[in-house]
């Protein structure tokens, strides 16, 4: 799915919901300010969807307060950035928990003071939002690991080096991706426990790390996926 027809479609949510609470004097829209708080800031993926935000709002005319943590693994920082704007009283917030649980009590806040909220990306450990938004992410593993089967004949070793503890969107990829491989008998999935963060140069590191583990003395390697 397109990004701003991503957020087109979790704005016109917001604003469907929160017009519906309204009189029928007030135009569908007007006024609204919507706050969307990404699970970072700095990374290309949350500039394509602050772009995309940035475009179902002109379309749908209303207006968005953009901000998040700088780094993925903030969530004291991303709770601050939601109870600030509830602080505000914006009409609505759109989020994207790094953390399925860490954001349930914000989240809560919000809604009991009369702030919807949509959750996109990742989900959360809560009933509170209105409406969730996301890829299928348990799907999406699942087809990797398939691919991956094929490519090593059905057979082998693999390692798979998770993202981050707690991101409900990656470890639902992370457990498809090992279901699909699990109904080859022949491959044995030798580590899935080791996480590489949220930076590039922290995953690096890690994999290089976990490379390591199976490194032999001629630098070949005794797994066959990654």
């Amino acid at each position: 799915m397109r990004r701003s027809t991503f957020f087109l479609l979790c704005i016109f949510v917001l604003a469907d919901f929160i017009s519906c609470k309204k009189t029928e004097q007030q135009e569908k829209g007007k006024g609204l300010v919507i706050a969307v708080i990404p699970k970072g800031s700095t990374s290309e993926f949350w500039k394509t969807v602050h772009a995309g935000a940035n475009k179902a709002a002109a379309e749908l005319g209303v207006q968005v307060l953009w901000k998040g943590p700088l780094k993925e693994d903030d969530r004291e920082a991303q709770v601050k950035v939601v109870e600030d704007f509830i602080s505000r009283g914006v009409s609505g917030v759109v989020l994207a928990p790094l953390d399925d649980t860490a954001l349930r009590a914000s989240v809560h806040d919000a809604v009991s003071s009369g702030i919807p909220v949509v959750i996109i990306d990742s989900g959360l450990k809560s009933d509170d939002f209105i409406s969730f938004v996301a890829t299928d992410n348990y799907k999406g593993g699942r087809i990797a690991g398939e691919k991956l089967a094929h490519l090593i004949n059905g057979k082998g070793k693999v390692v798979m080096l998770r993202y981050e503890e707690g991101s409900a969107s990656t470890s639902e990829r992370e457990q498809g991706f090992m279901d699909a491989l699990k109904k080859s008998s022949q491959i044995e999935i030798v580590s899935s426990n080791q996480y590489g963060g949220v930076t590039s140069e922290i995953a690096y590191q890690a994999s290089e790390n976990l490379l390591a583990r199976f490194n032999e003395s001629d630098n070949s390697l005794t797994i066959q996926g990654l």
